[in-house]
């Protein structure tokens, strides 16, 4: 005898049948369009950050350490100096050492321009002060001081305001360290060349004979004449009163 099938048994096989036969469906048109412009979203993102990244990289942390050295005191010296004027210079200065390679065939060159800005300080050594250089009348309220010729008592370079613009070194030439050092040198030689040219040595003797003339009239002398050694007197000398028993 044949199984029966009920009306249920007969739908349930009837849905298998359609689920197992029927085909898988195709994937919506709006899903695969989302997904690409997501994709594309993304890999523009990436391309962006690599391009920031790369065009502005990060710069790396720099500590500088500085160990001071014990210091030794050489010398002392005791100075009597009457500064009496400072010239402010700057200069450019420009230096290049020359080489050759291959038997002189081939020219080559280091080069390094500096821009130097320093000091240069005259005035009067008042340590090389003589005896007879200073003559007083206490009665007649009068003083005459005869002062050494104004010098250079130091140049310096201003290291804040000095730098290196330009270091060139062609590729076949010798890195030269001490090249800067050299155009220290140079800088220090020609701002004192600079500052004389310029009558620093002049400004500073009439500054140093206004400032002792100043003093000496403020500890009561009427008449003063503050005269350097090759000047030639205005008024009479005389040599002042032997002081009384």
């Amino acid at each position: 005898m044949r199984p029966r099938f009920g009306a249920t048994d007969s739908a349930r096989a009837t849905s298998d049948a359609q689920t197992t036969t029927s085909p898988r469906r195709p994937l919506r048109w709006p899903s695969l369009v989302g997904f690409t412009a997501f994709f594309t979203a993304a890999v523009g993102a990436g391309v962006l950050v690599g391009r920031c990244s790369a065009t502005a990289p990060e710069s790396p942390a720099r500590t500088t350490v500085v160990r001071p050295s014990p210091s030794v005191i050489v010398a002392v010296r005791q100075l009597a100096r009457l500064e009496g004027a400072v010239f402010s210079i700057e200069r450019i200065i420009d230096v290049r050492e020359k080489q050759s390679r291959f038997f002189d065939l081939l020219k080559t060159e280091d080069a390094l321009l500096l821009v130097a800005a320093g000091e240069v300080t005259a005035g009067v050594d008042l340590g090389e002060l003589r005896p007879d250089d200073v003559l007083v009348d206490d009665e007649r309220r009068q003083a005459i001081v005869r002062l050494p010729r104004a010098v250079i008592l130091s140049r310096r370079i201003d290291n804040q305001r000095t730098y290196v613009h330009t270091r060139r070194t062609d590729a076949w030439a010798v890195r030269q360290e001490h090249l800067e050092t050299r155009a220290r040198q140079e800088a220090e030689r020609t701002l004192e060349e600079a500052a004389l040219g310029g009558g620093i040595l002049a400004q500073a003797e009439e500054s140093v004979a206004r400032t002792v003339d100043t003093l000496l009239r403020s500890l009561g002398y009427e008449r003063v004449e503050v005269r350097f050694r090759d000047a030639e007197p205005s008024m009479p000398e005389r040599p002042s009163p032997a002081p009384r028993r």
